[in-house]
């Protein structure tokens, strides 16, 4: 919400008016857009037959649906558009020319940094709509005392005229007063003897009339009142409707019967109407008000616009719980359509093939169902008859001046020598879509060229028989509906295909269960997006899971209790918390917690935790809830922090910390436990004991009809039977662990963020009982498959062009073909543990972040045959290997960072001798890969051999 004062408020600007009335920006849908059924923001998938073909190395070989999610019909992708220096007020076009008006001084060519490759454009110019570029029209607007500026632009309805208005006392050097006319054909100005009094802040022309709307008095010498209207030549005419505060819209209906006026006002022609009023075209008298209360008190309307059947407002307000948002009303009866209740200050609207494009900077959507209170989104798309948010994301920065981003937005239609249509936009702006860019961008209809971003996958088997693959959807700044393709074992056919909707700040996970797979073997997964344009996202980094044959008793117990969410955490790399409980509802993790955390608090194949630092890193469900009054919250944690912090709980915020927040656990200073709500007063329970001694610890917390329970390691530690509610939230609120404020909590630690280990996290909208709690915690320590990761012993590698140089001590590994790098690891295998065998064996090894680390070719585990040291290996004396005896492949290690985990040929790593196997990695392609080694600062980046041991 701005903290500005009104009366630096920007002015309304509007698109250009056809002959016989106002010019709008509605053209019919395609009978596509019309017949596509809404489709929602939730996780909702439709399902395709699975095995469309998509090459795995290129683009989808499936015929592209339609290219952008309908109803939107423009594009994302910003086009190369010159520059202004300073702020862009005013948007006008006409025949393919859009003119713009504002406070600046040059303009430059599209990638130019500020001061360079300049050109003199005073407070105007006027570009080439497909191009970008300026046309050569040269007007100035000057002042001789103040800042002159141009704060409205308007085409007349046969295209001949432009008109401007603003606060200017010279065009060209010759003397004009706030409004002045030109050609748009020759640039020349006109015979228009209009003067006003004040700043002109808005313009709307009719075939007869130029309506004007201004922080003005009197117009031609006449008292006219913040609205007015002249004749084509000039001449004031007798339509009133005189305001008693700013007025900052103007638009004409298209039947040309009425006017809609908008801005500061309480009252019109006398008459309390505040922000908003419908006058007569002809005379001014009020057609409709809107008293206040219909716009809040302290919000006024920046934005005006039209289409066949409706008008639509873009409001600003003033503190707090003010009206920021849009408002659609019906033509035929001037009744509200709907309303979109998004905080930060619309400041322009636009109509395009029946979606209402906006301009704002749009900071908390919660009370539509949509993200929270967070960093500012800049443009919005809303269907004309709906006001939910549509799936076009193009976004720019705060800027200059009052900081509001876009302030105008104008179209384009039917370029004459380009064709396509474009949406122009204008403001204090100084990048685009993160790249520089000031004052001006601009979108076509087509074609759409961005690709999604790519997937981060997750695979796992807690089910004898099935591999589960999970993924976070991706994201594409104007297709909100892709598809998605499963790869299996590098194959280039895909194993399954599905649809899936995602927004910026809800990507919900995708899913696909495996049953195709042999218990003990181990399997590798790749996923790729693909927008309805066919633009593709790279293959996510592969991920790998053994089928296992035994099940997992652990996961086996919190399933059979329902959770809302399963974060087991065993993810090794990326931002995703993957959700093993079947409803898809995953995690984000923020601020870089540390993945692939060993021991795990539960064994199990390809277990693993996660580390919180206690000051910036959280995991957060990217799916909002009602707050519940009945749940469990269970999760495990291990630490020796004396700073304390927020475990678990609940927030109305995901990346910001939360203002409303309870239903949380969090740990005191001394290392004790506090579940704790808030139904108006602060209701905690503490645990006795002290629980920061460093071993990995259960915690379950509970609320509901028999109030509120806190258990540790299986048994209960503290309770109260008189509390069984918490914080009502007027909005959905989300699941947090790692930390959130804390605000005035009783016993608030140093810290509100937790400095440890945390995994299997999970939370249930129902209250487990005491004896599922214990049942839970035993299930830990149940008899199953073991996993043992073992660190190399020894590690080097060796460099055909430093063939006399010896790396044994160094951080990180290479392999390439040419020229060849070699890497040679040595393991010692543990024997397998009484009544089991080994079952699996895999090479698990982490890219470095380096920017050169990845690697797009095959890279072989061979047997070394001959001997080696750390100390004394170099490429001349080098050991012989078995190339021919291939134990495993590293395919798609291309990316930086990533983790992979190569299976082994299982007999040949039972069968080492005396207990002990050298592996080298070797490649015949000429692309490197660089791994971290033994010696690697953190020793989970280490090389490991991970072996599972269970029953024969």
């Amino acid at each position: 919400m701005p903290t500005h004062s009104l009366p630096d408020r920007q002015p309304h600007i509007r698109a250009p008016s056809p002959p016989g009335g106002p010019r709008n920006t509605y053209r019919g849908a395609s009978p596509l857009g019309e017949n596509m059924r809404k489709m929602g923001a939730t996780a909702a998938v439709l399902v395709l037959a699975a095995g469309a073909a998509i090459g795995v190395g290129g683009a989808p070989d499936v015929a592209p649906a339609t290219a952008l999610t309908p109803p939107v019909a423009m594009t994302a992708d910003e086009l190369p558009t010159w520059q202004t220096n300073g702020i862009v007020h005013a948007l006008a076009e006409a025949d393919g020319v859009v003119y713009a008006g504002g406070t600046f001084s040059t303009v430059r060519p599209p990638g130019a940094a500020p001061g360079t490759q300049e050109q003199p454009a005073v407070n105007f110019v006027a570009l080439d709509a497909a191009t970008g570029e300026p046309t050569g029209c040269e007007i100035s607007f000057t002042v001789g005392s103040g800042t002159a500026t141009v704060r409205a632009l308007e085409v007349s309805p046969d295209g001949s005229t432009l008109y401007a208005g603003g606060f200017f006392g010279s065009v060209n050097g010759t003397g004009a007063s706030s409004v002045a006319a030109f050609d748009t054909a020759t640039c020349e100005r006109l015979p228009f003897p209009v003067a006003a009094s004040g700043t002109v802040r808005a313009l709307a022309a009719s075939d007869d009339r130029l309506y004007l709307a201004g922080d003005f008095g009197q117009v031609n010498g006449q008292s006219r009142q913040r609205f007015a209207a002249v004749d084509t030549a000039g001449a004031l005419t007798g339509w009133v409707a005189n305001a008693d505060e700013v007025g900052r819209a103007v638009v004409v209906t298209p039947d040309g019967q009425n006017v809609i006026l908008g801005g500061d006002f309480f009252r019109i022609n006398g008459a309390n109407t505040h922000a908003l009023a419908v006058v007569d075209a002809q005379t001014g008298a009020n057609t409709r008000n809107y008293p206040l209360g219909f716009i809040e008190t302290r919000s006024v309307v920046m934005d005006l616009t039209t289409d066949e059947t409706g008008f639509y407002t873009g409001n600003e307000g003033t503190g707090g719980g003010v009206f920021d948002g849009r408002i659609a009303l019906d033509l035929d009866t001037f009744d509200q359509r709907w309303r979109d209740t998004c905080l930060g200050a619309t400041q322009a609207v636009v109509v395009y093939k029946k979606v209402l494009y906006s301009g704002h900077h749009a900071h908390d959507c919660s009370s539509m169902g949509a993200f929270p209170n967070q960093e500012r989104y800049h443009l919005f798309a809303q269907s004309v008859d709906d006001p939910q948010l549509l799936g076009w994301f193009p976004d720019t920065n705060d800027g200059l001046g009052e900081a509001l981003g876009p302030r105008v937005m104008a179209v384009s239609e039917d370029h004459p020598t380009d064709g396509r249509d474009f949406l122009w936009v204008g403001g204090g702006f100084t990048t685009v879509n993160g790249s520089p860019q000031w004052g001006l961008t601009r979108f076509a209809d087509s074609p759409d060229t961005g690709n999604p971003v790519t997937p981060e996958a997750h695979a796992f088997s807690t089910t004898p028989g099935e591999i589960e693959v999970t993924w976070r959807s991706s994201l594409d700044l104007d297709d909100s509906l892709l598809t998605y393709h499963v790869y299996r074992n590098g194959g280039g056919t895909p194993v399954h295909t599905v649809q899936g909707h995602s927004l910026p700040w809800e990507r919900p996970q995708l899913s696909f269960t495996d049953t195709d797979v042999t218990e003990g073997q181990s399997y590798s997964y790749r996923v790729r997006a693909t927008d309805g344009a066919g633009n593709a996202s790279a293959l996510s980094p592969p991920v790998s899971a053994t089928v296992t044959s035994s099940g997992h008793p652990y996961a086996d117990a919190v399933l059979a209790d329902n959770p809302q969410f399963y974060w087991r955490l065993d993810e090794t790399a990326g931002n995703f918390a993957s959700d093993a409980s079947g409803n898809n509802h995953s995690g984000v993790h923020r601020g870089g917690p540390q993945r692939g955390v060993t021991p795990a608090a539960v064994p199990g194949p390809d277990a693993a935790a996660l580390r919180h630092n206690g000051s910036t890193t959280y995991t957060y469900s990217d799916h909002g809830y009602t707050a519940p009054n009945q749940f469990t919250l269970e999760t495990w944690f291990r630490t020796d922090t004396n700073s304390g912090g927020r475990l678990i709980g609940f927030g109305n915020r995901i990346l910001q910390n939360s203002s409303s927040r309870d239903r949380h656990i969090y740990m005191t200073d001394s290392g004790q436990l506090v579940f704790g709500v808030y139904p108006g007063a602060y209701r905690t329970i503490t645990t006795p004991a002290s629980y920061n001694d460093g071993q990995w610890h259960h915690v379950v917390a509970t609320l509901g009809s028999n109030g509120m329970r806190l258990y540790v390691d299986g048994q209960l530690r503290a309770s109260n039977i008189v509390w069984t509610s918490g914080q009502n939230y007027n909005v959905k609120g989300y699941w947090r662990i790692g930390g959130d404020g804390m605000g005035n909590w009783p016993s608030r630690p140093s810290s509100h963020y937790f400095a440890g280990d945390l995994d299997e996290t999970a939370v249930y909208h129902h209250t487990l009982s005491a004896a599922r709690v214990a049942a839970h915690y035993q299930a830990a320590s149940a008899p199953m498959d073991t996993v043992t990761q073992v660190a190399p012993v020894a590690d080097t590698y060796v460099n055909q062009a430093a063939a006399g140089t010896v790396h044994g001590t160094h951080q990180q590994l290479a392999v390439r073909g040419t020229s060849r790098y070699e890497s040679y690891l040595r393991f010692e295998v543990p024997q397998a543990p009484p009544g089991t065998v080994l079952k699996s064996a895999a090479l698990r090894v982490r890219l470095t972040s380096d920017s050169y680390a990845g690697s797009t070719d095959d890279h072989h585990v061979v047997p070394v045959t001959g001997s080696w040291s750390e100390a004394t290996t170099s490429w001349n004396n080098r050991p012989a290997v078995d190339a021919g005896q291939v134990l495993g492949t590293l395919s798609g290690a291309d990316t930086p960072g990533s983790m992979h985990t190569v299976p082994l040929d299982t007999a040949a790593v039972a069968s080492a001798p005396n207990g002990e196997i050298d592996l080298a990695l070797i490649s015949e392609g000429t692309t490197s890969l660089w791994l971290w080694s033994r010696e690697a600062s953190q020793s989970s980046y280490a090389p490991q051999l991970v072996l599972t041991f269970g029953a024969p």
